[in-house]
């Protein structure tokens, strides 16, 4: 099964100049760990729920933007790969969300219970939140 069956599409973005507690309440409200940053539909990072406890709450910073507290270098899919090629990709990095990027720009995001909805996948996606949430 290919990654454009099983993503979301409907994904919830900010903008750079977001506040922190404006990514926290769409977390909220949308009941997900990451939000994609995108400057006209482009990606150029992701916030995610442990990028603001790092880099805000750790350091009593209340006033942060997204780009203040985005990763930047992310690992990101393609809609046609696979479910599996995904499940390898996302153990191996250790993630639990792949943004989907066509061309620069955000198509969606696969989180590894999206993976769970296939046989295939089901076995890798375990093996995958096994590696992620392994110990350091």
């Amino acid at each position: 099964m290919k990654l454009k069956d099983v993503m979301t599409t409907d994904v919830e973005c900010c903008e750079p100049s977001a506040s922190v507690a404006e990514i926290a309440g769409k977390m909220r409200d949308q009941n997900v760990g990451s939000i994609p940053v995108c400057e006209n539909e482009k990606l150029l990072g992701l916030v995610s729920d442990r990028d603001i406890v790092i880099r805000c709450v750790a350091e009593n910073v209340i006033d942060a933007s997204a780009e203040d507290v985005m990763s930047t270098e992310m690992v990101t899919g393609h809609s046609d790969m696979s479910a599996e090629e995904a499940s390898d990709l996302m153990a191996k990095h250790q993630i639990r969300r792949l943004p989907i990027v066509e061309d620069g720009y955000l198509a969606g995001i696969v989180a590894l219970g999206d993976l769970s909805v296939t046989n295939t996948a089901d076995e890798k996606a375990g093996e995958a939140l096994s590696e992620i949430s392994k110990p350091a």
